[in-house]
């Protein structure tokens, strides 16, 4: 519905949601949550089939962006691990390999990834939802942190050394639950009885995926960071954008996480 506009880039492909929902598979002492939770089930298995994602993590579940001309091989690539359904006029109903098999060409194992910089910037985030019946009580503070309270953007190649701060702010409004990532400074301005989080109230620091911004049509840039942080059992919420790919991690664990990836962007060289 919104009108064309030169101001407006647009990526050519369109995009299908897969939703993981787990059946309690997971081996005794999994830990994991986010991205690294289905790391070797889903997104390692995509990647080594040369298919790209967006990855979309929300404070209830997390969400896999495929495109629609790669659903036959995301189909044949995880139907041995999983039982996939469509939504059709509300109801699940079961999708086969046969169902996609019109036209399937074998999926090419793809190459080895470009390993991409990560930078972590200082800035702490806060992962939080919202009553949606609340939601208009913040409504006009989320419309100037949205649109005009943000600071001159850096530019695209920035290192790690000047990124001492990032800003960043992510709204999700899915079926009626409402996701929000902002950097701490920012939550003080809300008021605290309507944000809600979890029990522990942890903080986030962030992993920005590139050092300038990233192609659709690549693939294995989620596997990069969620397999060695899913090999550590270290959680991660994950969010795919237009321009880069961002990983939160446990503000505690943020030096391991950087150690781990320091190593494997050194193996793969």
């Amino acid at each position: 519905e919104l009108p064309p506009s030169e101001f407006m880039q647009v990526a050519d492909s369109t995009w299908l949601v897969l939703s993981v929902i787990s059946n309690g598979r997971e081996p005794p002492g999994c830990q994991a949550t986010g991205v690294t939770k289905i790391a070797r089930s889903v997104i390692a298995p995509l990647a080594e089939h040369n298919v790209s994602v967006l990855m979309l993590s929300t404070y209830q579940t997390d969400f896999i962006l495929v495109r629609e001309r790669d659903l036959p091989v995301v189909i044949h690539t995880l139907a041995g691990e999983f039982d996939i359904y469509r939504e059709e006029s509300g109801e699940c109903v079961p999708v086969t390999c046969d169902d996609v098999s019109n036209g399937f060409l074998k999926p090419k194992l793809a190459a080895s990834p470009t390993l991409h910089p990560v930078q972590s910037p200082q800035t702490r985030f806060c992962v939080l939802t919202v009553a949606p019946d609340t939601l208009p009580a913040i409504a006009t503070m989320l419309i100037d942190v949205l649109f005009y309270s943000h600071s001159p953007p850096r530019e695209a190649g920035a290192s790690s050394q000047d990124l001492d701060s990032i800003t960043f702010f992510s709204f999700s409004l899915i079926e009626g639950y409402i996701s929000i990532v902002m950097d701490a400074e920012t939550q003080k301005r809300f008021p605290s009885d309507l944000l809600l989080t979890s029990s522990t109230g942890e903080l986030w620091r962030m992993v920005r995926i590139g050092g300038q911004p990233l192609g659709f049509d690549e693939c294995g840039i989620v596997a990069q960071i969620a397999e060695p942080l899913a090999a550590a059992d270290i959680s991660a919420y994950y969010i795919s954008t237009f321009n880069f790919d961002h990983a939160l991690v446990p503000e505690e664990g943020i030096a391991e996480v950087i150690q781990l990836l320091q190593q494997r962007q050194d193996s793969g060289r």
